[in-house]
């Protein structure tokens, strides 16, 4: 086994998510990390989210995760990261973690 990480699976819905919100004025992404990266300024403050996109047939229709969805290691950083580090499925999610919309009711 090789001591260098190979390219991770990217998941289907990662490239538009990516395109979509490098559009956005003020936002930056970079991929490569478990899924991707967010960056945004506001108020001259700037922040990074970190994201790891699942597609929406991984969750139950309480929300929760399926089995076998996370990895452990994703267990892990969800129970111990400091930083964001959020599991996501779709654009909207992203957008209301990073502030630019409202969680809908």
């Amino acid at each position: 086994m090789s001591k260098y990480r190979q390219a991770a699976k990217v998941d289907e819905s990662q490239k538009a998510l990516v395109h979509v919100l490098r559009r956005i004025p003020g936002v930056t992404v970079a991929v490569g990390h478990d899924d991707i990266l967010v960056g945004r300024e506001v108020n001259g403050v700037k922040m990074t989210y970190w994201f790891e996109i699942k597609t929406p047939d991984q969750r139950k229709k309480n929300g929760e995760w399926k089995a076998g969805a996370l990895k452990d290691s994703q267990e892990e950083l969800l129970k111990n990261w400091k930083g964001h580090y959020s599991i996501v499925s779709s654009l909207e999610e992203i957008m209301v973690e990073i502030g630019l919309t409202k969680k809908k009711s």
